[in-house]
Parts: structure tokens; sequence; C-alpha cells
């Protein structure tokens, strides 16, 4: 108890107290003593107080100009942004146009069985049938991460995402396991279609997706999905769902509807001149 009434009697340390008296004693306390001080202080207060008041003039003048742009700036983007999507559809109507001449053109050309199954293959031409619906997404746990990921050779630390690697294992596995046409999230794949990631999106022929992932594949449903999960990589999904909670379903289908691709480049085929007939080498007796 006398050291808490010691406290609460000098709350104050005795060195602070002498240092005070002395201050007091030399004239180094309270108010400037002579006049030149006191002018001094005075005109530094006046230029505190000028330079003050001339920022906040300054800043309430230019507060008005700094909105007028904000909002200029604003009307300019909503513009862009309307005429941008307004170009983005006039590109898909015009892609629809040409596809659907090309499939058009394709029918006159007296190969209509070979040319409509080369439609289907190549992804020009709008499919369904029976398949294989199969929905991948991240784990619940996907925002969590960890320090040590074995599969983390790109640099993520989240083991409860699926990459883009993840999705190219999928999508060739359906290939071999027998399908015949394959989507992603309504993107119709083919030859020629790249699956990469930018940062932690995955993209299909350079456009975001959003998980989850469904892949449509049209095919013998049972035989396909039978024949997939018993793949090197299904296998892989089952072992991605078992170590890191990728959520995965897979469902044989009666009938599934994939569109067609949004465009299909073919860089090496020249079409054929009526002149450049095929000649067949006559045998002799």
């Amino acid at each position: 108890m006398s050291l808490l009434n010691n406290v609460m009697d000098h709350s104050l340390d005795d060195g602070y107290a002498e240092a005070a008296e002395r201050k007091k004693a030399v004239g180094a306390a309270g108010m400037p003593k002579t006049l030149r001080a006191r002018l001094g202080l005075a005109v530094g207060l006046v230029l505190a107080a000028l330079v003050v008041t001339v920022g906040a003039a300054q800043a309430r003048v230019a507060a008005p100009a700094l909105a007028k742009e904000r909002e200029e700036l604003i009307d300019r983007i909503d513009r862009e942004t309307e005429a941008a999507d307004a170009l983005e559809n006039d590109v898909d109507e015009l892609r629809n146009e040409v596809g659907a001449r090309q499939r058009e053109a394709l029918k006159h050309t007296g190969e209509g069985e070979r040319t409509e199954l080369m439609g289907i293959l190549s992804g020009a031409t709008a499919v369904h049938g029976p398949g294989v619906k199969l929905v991948v997404n991240d784990a619940k746990e996907a925002g969590v991460g960890g320090d040590a990921d074995p599969r983390g050779t790109s640099g993520f630390s989240d083991t409860g995402r699926v990459r883009d690697r993840d999705m190219q294992r999928v999508v060739n596995g359906l290939w071999e396991s027998g399908a015949e046409a394959v989507s992603i999230n309504g993107q119709r794949l083919t030859a020629l279609s790249a699956i990469r990631a930018a940062g932690d999106a995955i993209l299909v022929d350079n456009r975001p997706l959003v998980p989850p992932y469904t892949v449509l594949a049209v095919g013998d449903g049972e035989t396909l999905s039978r024949r997939f999960q018993n793949s090197a990589d299904g296998l892989y999904l089952h072992a991605l769902q078992e170590n890191f909670g990728i959520r995965t379903g897979i469902s044989a289908e009666d009938d599934l509807r994939l569109p067609a691709a949004p465009s299909v480049t073919v860089r090496t085929a020249q079409p054929r001149s009526e002149s450049a007939q095929p000649r067949t080498e006559k045998g002799t007796s």
C-alpha cells in the first residue's frame, strides 16, 4: 500500500520537476520575454494561418473542377463501354453469319456426309446427342491456401484451386475416352483450342472462365463415363478430389447440346479449283 500511496502522491517524477524548475529559473519557460521574440512568434503564427487559409481556398476552388473532370471521365468510360459492347455484338453477328455461309457452302460440295462429319469434328457445327456432363469446382477451402503445395509449380500457394493444367488433362482424357465434341462452360473446343492461365483465371481461347467448370462431352454416355473414370486422367481427377478437396461430379446424359465454335480458322488447307481434278493412271495390257 505504501508503494501505491507514493505513486499517487508523487505522480510526476522528481527529475521532471527539477528540470521544470531550472527552465523557469533561467527564463526558458512560458511566453517569450523580449519584444523581438514576441514579434517573431506573432509573425510565425500569421504565416502559418496564411498558409492554411490559402491551402483551404485553393482546395475549395479546385474541388468543382476535379469533380467535373471525374464526371467527364466516368461519362467517357460509360460511352466507350457501350461502344465496345456494340462492337462485340456486331462481331458476334458477323461471326454467326460467316459460319452460316460456310456451312451452306459446304452443303453444295457434293460430299454431304463427309462434310457434316468434318464440321462436327472440327467444331464448326453445333451438335447434340447423348454424352457425359462433368462438373469440376474449387475446394470449399480454396481461399485458405498453404505453404507446402505439392502442386504449386506455378507460384500459387492455394492448394484448393482448379488449375489450367487440371482442365487440360480432363479435356484430353475425354477425347481419348471417345468424346466426339467437347465444350467448357458453353464454349466449344476445337483442335486449335488452348487452355491457359492468366493469374488465377483459366482462359479457353483467351476467354476467361468462372468456376464451377461444366464440361460437356458428346458420345456414348455410359461407355464414355466408364472409360474416362478408369483412364489415367480420370484417376488424376479423383486424386485431386481425395487429396485437395476439388469437387467433381460426373453423370451420363441422354441429350446434350453443344454450340458451334465461334470461329474455325483453316491454316493449311486450300480450296480445290474445278480444273484440278484427281488423275488415275491407266494400266497397260
